[in-house]
C-alpha cells in the first residue's frame, strides 16, 4: 500500500474515498446475519456429557450491541431470540425473553455510563453472560425437570474469557461492513 501510494499526491488519495458509502444491505444485514449463522453453530457434530460451548451467538449479539450502540434497535432482541431459540435447544420463549432483557438491560447501562472503556464492557458483558447462563440452565431444569446449576460452571468461565476474541471478531466484521462501495 506504501509503494503504491508514493508516486500520489495526497488530494489523490483523499478523492478516491469521498462520496464513498457502504452498500446499504451490507451495512445493515451484517450484524443481523452473522448472529443468525451463529446461532446454528449449536449444530456442530461436537458430542458432550455437559454444557461447554459458550453461547456464541448471544455472545456476538451482546458484543454488536456494545461496540456499536446504535446498530440494533432495541426490538432486535425479540427476533433474533426466536431465531436462537430454533436452533438452541431451550425451551421455546427463553431466548426471546432473555434477548429482549439484555437489550433493556444494555439501555440502562449507556444511561447509565455515558462513557465506556473495555474493561466495563467486559465486566458488563462478563455479569449479562453469566445471568443468561444461569437463567437458561434454569429453564431448562424446568423444562425436563432435572436441575444442573454446577455444570455451568466451566461454560460461564469459557465464555467470560472468550469475550475478548469475540470482541475482535466483531471488529473485523465491522470493517467489512463499512467498506465502501467502489463506482464502476
Amino acid at each position: 500500500m506504501i509503494l503504491r501510494t508514493l508516486g500520489k499526491a495526497p488530494e489523490d488519495l483523499l478523492r478516491r474515498r469521498i462520496n464513498r458509502a457502504p452498500l446499504p444491505a451490507l451495512a445493515i444485514g451484517l450484524p443481523w446475519a452473522s448472529i443468525m449463522l451463529a446461532s446454528m453453530a449449536s449444530f456442530s457434530p461436537v458430542i458432550a456429557s455437559a454444557p461447554v460451548m459458550p453461547p456464541l451467538a448471544y455472545m456476538l449479539f451482546l458484543t454488536w450491541r456494545l461496540m456499536r450502540p446504535g446498530l440494533l434497535p432495541i426490538w432486535a432482541g425479540l427476533p433474533l431470540g426466536l431465531f436462537d431459540d430454533l436452533y438452541s435447544g431451550q425451551p421455546f420463549g427463553s431466548g426471546i425473553m432473555l434477548w429482549s432483557a439484555t437489550m433493556l438491560a444494555m439501555e440502562l447501562i449507556d444511561e447509565r455510563f455515558l462513557w465506556r472503556g473495555f474493561g466495563q464492557d467486559w465486566l458488563a458483558a462478563s455479569g449479562l453472560i453469566a445471568a443468561y447462563l444461569l437463567l437458561c440452565s434454569a429453564f431448562a431444569a424446568l423444562a425436563t425437570g432435572y436441575p444442573l446449576p454446577l455444570v455451568i460452571v466451566p461454560q460461564v468461565l469459557v465464555s467470560i474469557a472468550l469475550y475478548p476474541v469475540m470482541t475482535r471478531v466483531v471488529s473485523l466484521l465491522d470493517r467489512i461492513r463499512l467498506l465502501p462501495l467502489k463506482r464502476l
